[in-house]
């Protein structure tokens, strides 16, 4: 028969509610533990990060910037008067000469005034050659005057002398002796006056005859000028190169004025390139530092030349002569990247740049633990930096490795796994 056992049921009722307690008294205990638990760092595919070594050694400070090939120089062809195109030579593109024609003007007032002037010289030395005729016989004919004057002047004075030998032997009357005396004073005075009129004659004569010749002189100068001015209705290169365009367009029976500019031509084997560098960066850049372009066919070193004193859109253009042989395909306003070299500096510490690295700057980077399957967060900072490279101030030590990608998504967690 069966023993009713009430002590043994009664304990276990107890037990039961023993542990129901401790469950119930735990629970806020556990569930306040787990709250104070860290979450697990998040895994990131090793793959798909850029890792770097900080190092100690030389740095190379440059900038970078995107720019253009430009000519060296430029040489604008104006017209110098003002005229109608009658004929354009040739188009944009095309290799030119000094002498190469490329439009030809018309102006009918100056051809007009050219040719009035060319007559008025012709005019004028006719004038000359009439006025020598007139001149010449004039001298001619007080030569002649002076010759007779010369002859009268021997025979009063062969009179003169016979006379008074004559008298002195008593065979004349002595006051025909002094008629022939007062004969050759009257004839050497005549002479003497017309010796002095041929004399001034000739130098009249070369006088009339350098006024007419300066008045000629001036007159074929000023032909010369307007016949010159003619010719530059034809419009000349003046310079080998090529000719870059024609501005504005031009078309047959147009007016152009005067002064205004045809085109340009330009000499493609004498470029220099036009970088473009971030104000931030440009104030190191000064003149003569050594410079690389990269024309996508090939590298050309070259030299700062010159540096314009003020930022527009937030760059500062920089020219750079190039020193080398230009690569096949360079030509004006092609497209290339250019980095100038700022400074040496040796024996730094210095990493390759991260993305979000600045100079001078306090940034946290992601350094790998020494077995290369976990990354903490570190406080950096950063000193001068360069296009690929940047200097480390402190946080780190030469040797360790880093995390160079960029890291935003992971802003919360100061630490992740590497898988």
């Amino acid at each position: 028969m069966d023993v009713k056992r009430e002590g043994v049921a009664k304990r276990k009722t107890i037990k039961l509610w023993i542990v129901i307690g401790l469950i119930v008294l735990s629970a806020p205990l556990i569930t306040y533990g787990l709250s104070k638990l860290k979450p697990a760092a998040p895994t990131v595919e090793g793959g798909t990060l850029w890792p770097g070594t900080v190092k100690r050694g030389m740095m190379e400070r440059n900038v970078r910037g995107l720019g253009t090939l430009v000519p060296e120089d430029i040489l604008f062809i104006p017209t110098q008067f003002e005229g109608r195109v009658d004929a354009i030579k040739i188009r944009a593109g095309t290799e030119v000469r000094p002498e190469t024609v490329l439009v030809m003007l018309s102006n009918p007032d100056m051809e007009l005034a050219a040719n009035d002037l060319e007559w008025q010289v012709k005019q004028a030395e006719a004038n000359l050659n009439d006025l020598k005729v007139k001149l010449t016989s004039a001298e001619l004919e007080q030569k002649s005057t002076v010759s007779r004057a010369g002859s009268e002047f021997t025979q009063a004075k062969l009179t003169k002398e016979r006379d008074e030998e004559l008298a002195k032997l008593g065979l004349k009357p002595e006051i025909e002796s002094r008629l022939s005396a007062a004969k050759f004073s009257d004839a050497q005075s005549k002479f003497d006056n017309e010796k002095e009129k041929l004399k001034i004659l000739t130098e009249s004569t070369s006088a009339q005859l350098a006024v007419q010749n300066v008045q000629i002189e001036k007159l074929k100068a000023t032909y010369e000028l307007k016949r010159k001015q003619v010719s530059q209705l034809t419009v000349k290169a003046g310079n080998a190169g090529i000719l870059q365009e024609m501005d504005p367009p031009l078309q047959i029976g147009q007016r152009v004025t005067a002064n205004q500019v045809l085109a340009k031509v330009v000499q493609p084997w004498k470029l220099k390139a036009d970088l473009k560098i971030a104000e931030t960066q440009a104030k190191d850049v000064a003149i003569g530092q050594i410079a690389q372009i990269d024309t996508r066919n090939g590298f050309i070193p070259g030299r700062v030349v010159r540096k314009d004193p003020s930022a527009v859109n937030g760059t500062v253009t920089v020219s750079v002569r190039l020193e080398g042989d230009l690569p096949a395909g360079a030509v004006p306003d092609l497209s290339v990247d250019g980095v100038i070299l700022i400074e040496r500096l040796d024996n730094v510490v210095y990493v390759d740049r991260p993305v979000f690295g600045q100079p001078n700057a306090t940034a946290s980077i992601f350094k790998y633990d020494a077995d290369m399957k976990g990354a903490s967060r570190t406080k950096v900072k950063f000193g001068r930096s360069s296009v690929s490279t940047i200097e480390i101030v402190e946080g780190l030590k030469v040797g360790d490795k880093v995390i160079l990608s960029d890291m935003s998504q992971w802003d919360s967690q100061e630490r992740i796994r590497v898988n």
